[in-house]
């Protein structure tokens, strides 16, 4: 007995608990992916071999985004879908690249205040493995987390949609400033970047023996309400465990992930 997409979608609720997207969302996707896989992985089959265990796309794709969604080991999906965990990897190798031209988030690198007026900006931190080398263990330690992580900035309009992902760096360090006269919204966390760029709207901080005046207070609390829509997006990031847990995987895939992420929640809010 293993895991169906056929078996599972008539479950709408269990599927999406699962897969981290609905059924029709997944059925967008996978008719986004599946000219470019039967393109380029099944007409390059030179011999036809032993079938799958995976007989459809639909159950190639289930496999991939409960992975995203539950961050467990290729050998358990293999258990779920009764392949051997190789078999998995294989997978996951072939499959995300095809994902990622199709559904990733494009950086936009014309973005200007003329065609985008206020953005949200914020940084989310994931915990990583410690690394091994001296070096890598001082960049990657984060003062705020106390512990090592890799630091991602998401950059998204007033409507919700993801405009921009910086790469993925480490938790030492920061991102280059946004663009120039876009109005930005961002948390304390970024004190000192009205200093490198403009338009920069920061919370207003209580300093020893100057507590806030009540006109102060008021524009917080309007800065938190706007910027709270960049926390639920983050909030829809982590759902996927693969964007919050410890990650155990190679660096070098860390902001592919990401995009795809990004992309499956663009397609979600229909950007």
């Amino acid at each position: 007995m293993s895991i169906r997409y056929q078996q599972i979608s008539k479950k709408p609720r269990t599927f999406q608990r699962l897969a981290g997207v609905k059924v029709a969302e997944f059925q967008a996707i996978c008719e986004r992916v599946k000219p470019l896989w039967v393109e380029r992985i099944e007409r390059r089959k030179r011999l036809a071999g032993r079938p799958s265990a995976f007989k459809t796309l639909e159950d190639r794709m289930l496999a991939l985004l409960i992975y995203y969604r539950t961050y467990v080991t290729h050998e358990f999906i293999g258990y779920l879908f009764n392949v051997h965990n190789a078999n998995v990897c294989r997978l996951f190798k072939r499959l995300e690249p095809l994902m990622a031209q199709k559904l990733t988030m494009r950086k936009d690198r014309s973005l200007t205040a003329d065609k985008v007026l206020e953005l949200l900006a914020d940084v989310t931190e994931q915990p990583i493995q410690r690394p091994v080398k001296a070096a890598k263990q001082k960049a990657f330690y984060s003062g705020k987390k106390k512990r090592h992580t890799r630091k991602v900035e998401i950059v998204m309009e007033a409507t919700g949609r993801i405009v921009s992902l910086s790469k993925s760096y480490p938790g030492r360090y920061t991102e280059k400033p946004l663009p120039l006269r876009a109005e930005k919204w961002v948390d304390s966390g970024y004190q000192g970047l009205q200093k490198r760029t403009q338009q920069v709207r920061l919370p207003f901080r209580r300093r020893k023996k100057h507590p806030l005046t009540s006109e102060q207070k008021a524009y917080n609390r309007q800065h938190a309400s706007f910027r709270v829509r960049i926390e639920h997006k983050i909030r829809a990031f982590k759902v996927f465990k693969i964007l919050s847990e410890t990650y155990r995987n190679f660096g070098k895939k860390h902001h592919l992930r990401y995009n795809i992420v990004a992309g499956l929640l663009n397609l979600r809010y229909g950007f």
